[in-house]
């Protein structure tokens, strides 16, 4: 720990509790054993780690029925991904890599040392009959469903690498958007699921549910790439799609210019709602997972996810940097996500209300965010209803300290104004009704009456 994380955590004192809580009290539900595995197998564990810090623990943390084909599936993934990101290979070898990499996986020896030197996951290529060497040796049930899925996404990210190569710059439209994150992240959640399924370790209904596979793999990759826009436009690739950024810049790279920062702004609050509208179904989808390794596994970066929104939305520095979740705050996530569906239900409770909080009638989306967040906070009281039947039923109430009664009054006030400022927006007539009750109309009227009133005031503007 730095002179500056010292400092940090020295103000953010709720923030080291949570780290320290974290590295003390998480015990894995299984945990990986490296002496009983193969030398070849422990130099895969190794480019996990190198290659994903966020995905590596959890991987390592699962059952051991799957702990091997889902490490692998990453790593060929990963790979598969190398290739496609490296604009130093030409497309006449990158198109046959990426849609036979289905097959290459169960080759003896393959490796492939063709990247540029500055590819980062460069060296996972050149090791790669490491993984195809322990590939074999998996299910072939298992390898059945992680085969189809790689020759899916080669075949899309193939797809999207020749419009590339043909002179297209980033993602055009809102369907194809949706489409490329589909390729690379939807399919994913897929693949896991037949993976979950398959081992008997998720209820076998989410099989039939791929609306909620694939949106649990939209959720992620939409967040990362609202996140990732600075780097992104830094390393000459954009994914942001024109449809979107056109309505509020001329170009794309007036987004980071700071005499266009509402602008950027009203364009980032647009792709968070595009991402926010896939939460509730995220949700449905944990509610699935019967194990809790798995549970744990879709859990934690499902509410990392709905918290990168929450720093993200209306935030000009994503314009300026690469913006994370702080250490301390991540901690605090994983401690509740490792636990059950009620507390993830909280964590997206608690950041989809930031993002509430944060929105403002300014923004040219306010009513669409207002009411995605109102659509998650819906779904969430259906599940766990805030009020207790029994306790209703019995007369009782449920005692809340100090901080719960200001942060629900505070959430009520919010709510009344923005209530209003919408009504205003919609048309409604202030006025008119000041007028009516100064005349002493307090109850409501009769059809006959409303509608003399309405002729009464009526200038016709609509």
């Amino acid at each position: 720990m730095g002179v500056s994380d010292i400092l940090y955590y020295a103000i953010h004192v709720q923030e080291l509790k949570s780290l320290l809580q974290w590295q003390t009290w998480h015990n894995p539900v299984h945990q990986r054993d490296p002496e009983k595995e193969s030398v070849s197998l422990r130099i895969c564990f190794d480019f996990l780690d190198k290659t994903s810090r966020s995905f590596s623990t959890v991987i390592q943390e699962l059952h051991p029925e799957l702990l091997v084909p889902i490490a692998l599936f990453y790593l060929i993934l990963r790979g598969l991904d190398t290739i496609e990101d490296d604009m130093t290979i030409p497309i006449e070898k990158k198109d046959p890599l990426l849609r036979e990499f289905h097959k290459i996986t169960e080759k003896e020896g393959w490796s492939f040392n063709g990247n540029g030197p500055d590819e980062k996951d460069r060296e996972l290529l050149v090791q790669f009959h490491y993984v195809t060497e322990e590939y074999r040796k998996v299910k072939p049930v298992y390898r059945e469903i992680i085969n189809d899925i790689t020759r899916q996404m080669g075949n899309g990210m193939a797809e999207f690498s020749k419009k590339a190569a043909e002179g297209a710059i980033g993602v055009d439209t809102v369907k194809d958007y949706d489409m490329y994150c589909y390729y690379v992240a939807g399919l994913v959640g897929n693949g896991l699921t037949q993976l979950f399924v398959e081992s008997g370790l998720a209820n076998p209904a989410l099989k039939d549910r791929e609306e909620l596979q694939t949106s649990t793999g939209l959720f992620l990759q939409k967040t990362n790439i609202i996140r990732d826009i600075k780097e992104d436009w830094d390393d000459s690739r954009r994914f942001w799609p024109r449809e979107v950024w056109s309505k509020y810049v001329d170009d794309f790279e007036d987004l980071f210019k700071p005499e266009n920062q509402e602008s950027a702004l009203n364009c980032s609050s647009e792709m968070v709602l595009n991402s926010l509208n896939h939460a509730d179904q995220c949700l449905f989808y944990l509610a699935g997972l019967k194990e809790q390794s798995v549970f744990n596994f879709a859990a934690i970066p499902t509410s990392m996810a709905v918290a990168t929104l929450a720093l993200v939305f209306r935030n000009p520095n994503m314009f300026k940097k690469n913006i994370k979740i702080t250490k301390g705050s991540a901690c605090r996530i994983m401690l509740d996500s490792t636990q059950n569906l009620r507390k993830v239900c909280e964590v997206f409770r608690t950041y989809v209300r930031q993002i509430h909080k944060k929105n403002t009638p300014k923004d040219p989306n306010f009513l669409k965010i207002s009411i995605a967040c109102g659509k998650v906070e819906q779904f969430i009281e259906s599940i766990f209803p805030s009020q207790d039947p029994k306790a209703l039923a019995g007369g009782t109430k449920k005692e809340l300290d100090p901080k719960e009664i200001q942060e629900r009054e505070e959430a009520k006030r919010d709510t009344s104004k923005k209530s209003i400022g919408t009504a205003w927006l919609l048309g409604a007539r202030f006025d008119v009704a000041a007028k009516e009750l100064t005349q002493g109309r307090f109850s409501r009227p009769d059809s006959d009456t409303a509608r003399t009133i309405v002729n009464r005031y009526d200038r016709g503007e609509l």
